[in-house]
Parts: C-alpha cells; structure tokens; sequence
C-alpha cells in the first residue's frame, strides 16, 4: 500500500465499523485489519471518525456578480475545500447572452485548470435556450457535464428562464440522461415587492430588513411548486438549489411521494442562522439570494433532511468580502448576494446536526457526500468508500475544540458569518486521491493538483 488509514471508525452512509483503509495508486484498494509492510505510510486514525469526502455541488468562484467579481478564486476556495474536508466541488459556467454554452464551459476549465487542491466539476449555466445550445447539450453530457442550472429570477441580469423554456429544457435532458437544476424565485411578484419598497423612506428606516420584507416565503414555494408542476408534466429531472422555507421542503415531499423526479438542496446557512441576522449593524453582510428565513424554516429543513424531503446539502459558496458588501451604501437592491460557506460546512453538520441530535453521523456523511455524488453521476467514484474509489476521505476528530475566526481560515474573506461560534469536532486530514490536502485546519497540499471529475449520467433519485 501507498499509504494506510489504521484504527478509525470508518462511517459512511449505511455503516460505522473499525477497520484499516489500504490506499493503492491513488484508489481504495483494501479495507480490512492491515499489517503494513515497510514501504507504507500509516497514518493513524485511533479515536477518530474516517468518512469518504464532502462534496459541495454548489459554489461561485470568481463570480462577476453585483458589479464585482466573488472574493474566493478557484485557488483559495479549493485550498478553503482542502481545509475543511471537502475533496470535490462543483462550480458553474453560465452562459453568456448570445454565445454558445460549450464555450463558456470551456473557459471556466481555463480557469480551474491548474489552480484547484482538490477536484472539481461544473455544472451547465443556461441563459440562452435556443436550438444551438439544444444541440450541445448531447455533446456536452457526453464530455461528462450533466447538469444544467437555469434561473427563475434575475430578468434584468438576461438570465431569466420562461416557462416555456424551462418545459423544454425538461424534456430535453430527459432523453439524454441530464438534469435541470432551478433557483426557484417567482419574478414578477419578487420585482413588485422589491420596486414597491425600494425608497429612501423605507431603506433608512428599515435597512437590511428590506431584504427580508421583499422576500417573503411564497416568492420561493410558488416557483417550486411551478417547477415541480413542469417536471410532473415532462416526467424530467429536476433539481431545486438552494431551497430555504418549510414551505419548499413540503412540496417537495409532497410531488416525491406522488412519484416526480424531483431533489432538493439546503445549506447551512438556513439551518442554522436566522433572519435576525438581518437587524445587527452589518446585517447586509448576510444578504444571500434566496434569503436566510426564519428559525422555524429552518427547523422544517432539518426534519426535511431526517425523513428524506431535503436530500443533499450545499453550500451556495459565493463569497464577498466587507469592501464588495458596503457596496449597498444603504440600497439593500445594491448587496452582492453571497456567503463564504465549504470550509466549514462538514464541522457545522456535525456540531449543530450530530452532537445535537438532529441528524445521525451516517445521514450527514449520505447529505454530505454520498447523495451528490448518486445525484450528479459521481458514484462510487467519488462518494464512497467501496473498493476501487477514489481515495477520498477525511480522518474527522470529534474532540478538536475550535472558535471560528476567518483570520485563522483559508477563505479569502475579512469576516465569518458563523465568526466566534463555538464548534466541537473538525477535519484532522483531508486526503484527495491518496494524498494529503489538508491538515488541522489548514491546506497543505499542491496547487494544480486537482482534477476535473468527468461525471455520469445526473438524476439518479433518491
């Protein structure tokens, strides 16, 4: 063996059992009770949790967005990734008004390319269905990109999806073994609210708290329950990005039982934080699109991922540091939306989901991990265990105490929405194909050394 995992409860989702983990050429070659010869490196896992890698199917690096460009690039995001025991993430190449979306896919390769710790994928942006980009989705899946994000919301931004285009683009996938992905926002009725309070009156008085006002939880139930109605129809595969209300968690548990193909994604942001956060003086740091709700949605969310109606966690990554949110000068229309979020999303599940009873280690290692990787057609590569994997994994210890401080962290962010939270438990190791990335909170591994995850078929439901 190249390297052994000995004397860790190995988790994963069905399973926790004592064993050693023997890594061979990058892969998961035995599991068992190991003697190692003297060419293997031990590392040893006694006391501590060996899970297969988080994988966060939802971040925006370098995102032009708001009039900036997101704060964490594809290098310091994935080195946040490395620290915090995510070993593959999922970006987006959003297709630019008039060009093809082979294109933009091919740039963001560019991009990552050569700058990534840990390994990558993509997902499809599309912002312009026309017959061109139809052709290309066949190609495209077949190159190993088989999800595609469309858009309910930003008309201003041309990324609106209609209706029409959103049946359409159902169908289509559907044939080729691909999925539609949806911010589910209703248009109209979000742009009536935010032109109805968009007034210096209003902004100097309420602050922040717009955010909330003109957003209220049926902008999101109604535009899930439309794209749940269009995938009912088509039969196709549909996937809601991150959904924030209760009310979202029961459609969805509602269309899964009378048999839609449809996968909901929450984040940890709308588990754990509530919208008071809006009140404080720098509320407008917290602004993300859908908004975070109120502690009862976010307790819905929990029991959503407990029996089954919420099926993956992400993190909708997209960070903005305190010079980009000042941005607003007091116009909540003018916040760059978005929150620093993959590095501490596997020692968030565990303090505030594990150690507090609302879901058990072998369900967040399912949310975390295993589902995306069934859900976006990377299992068993990525995802598991199973002999032949991927050896990716993180050796988690239980017993580290930790005070969350973004000085102390590798996100290129000056502030922390989760900033002095108390945490217990936290990745010891993070390893990405056999080697180690990360360690005791911190990358320690080699820019450029990972790869693009060239994916399945999308759309195996849960």
């Amino acid at each position: 063996m190249d390297l052994i995992v000995k004397n860790g409860t190995i988790v994963t989702a069905s399973d926790s059992y004592v064993a050693d983990i023997g890594i061979k050429d990058s892969k998961v070659q035995t599991i068992g009770n190991l003697t190692p010869d003297n060419g293997s490196r031990i590392i040893d896992a006694s006391e501590k949790f060996v899970l297969p890698g988080f994988i966060d199917a939802h971040v925006h690096l370098s995102l032009p967005f708001s009039g900036t460009i997101s704060a964490d690039s594809f290098e310091t995001g994935t080195r946040a990734a490395a620290a915090g025991g995510v070993t593959t993430v999922v970006d987006f190449a959003i297709q630019a008004k008039g060009s093809s979306l082979k294109d933009a896919i091919k740039s963001r390769k560019a991009e990552a390319d050569g700058e990534v710790f840990v390994d990558y994928s993509l997902h499809g942006g599309i912002t312009d269905w026309n017959a061109s980009t139809r052709q290309e989705i066949s190609e495209i899946i077949k190159d190993g990109i088989s999800s595609f994000k469309m858009f309910m919301i930003y008309k201003s931004e041309g990324w609106l999806t209609t209706d029409p285009v959103l049946i359409d683009a159902l169908e289509v996938t559907k044939k080729l073994g691909g999925m539609i992905q949806v911010h589910a926002e209703s248009v109209d009725l979000l742009d009536s609210l935010i032109a109805k309070h968009h007034t210096q009156e209003e902004m100097e008085k309420h602050g922040a708290w717009l955010h909330v006002i003109t957003r209220p939880n049926i902008i999101e139930a109604e535009a899930i329950q439309r794209a749940i109605t269009w995938a009912e129809y088509t039969g196709g595969h549909l996937f809601i990005v991150h959904m924030s209300t209760g009310e979202g968690a029961d459609l969805v548990k509602a269309a899964r039982a009378r048999g839609v193909n449809v996968i909901a994604e929450t984040g940890p942001q709308y588990l754990i934080l509530n919208e008071d956060v809006f009140k404080g003086d720098n509320g407008h740091y917290f602004a993300t699109c859908p908004q975070i709700k109120s502690e009862a949605d976010g307790q819905r969310l929990w029991a959503g991922l407990r029996d089954g109606s919420v099926q993956t966690i992400g993190t909708d990554t997209c960070t903005f540091n305190t010079e980009q949110k000042n941005m607003w000068n007091g116009d909540f229309t003018k916040i760059p939306f978005g929150l620093p979020g993959t590095e501490l999303m596997m020692p968030l599940l565990y303090n505030d989901g594990v150690r507090t009873g609302k879901i058990s280690l072998n369900k967040m290692v399912e949310l975390g991990s295993t589902n995306p990787a069934k859900v976006f057609g990377m299992y068993p590569q990525k995802g598991s265990l199973n002999i032949g994997a991927d050896a990716d994994l993180v050796v988690f210890d239980p017993e580290i105490n930790l005070t969350v401080d973004y000085r102390k962290m590798e996100t290129n962010c000056d502030w922390s929405p989760f900033q002095d939270k108390q945490l217990q438990g936290y990745p010891y190791l993070t390893i990405v194909r056999g080697k180690v990335v990360g360690k005791e909170g911190k990358c320690v591994g080699e820019k450029g050394y990972g790869k693009f995850v060239k994916r399945g078929f999308s759309g195996n439901f849960l």
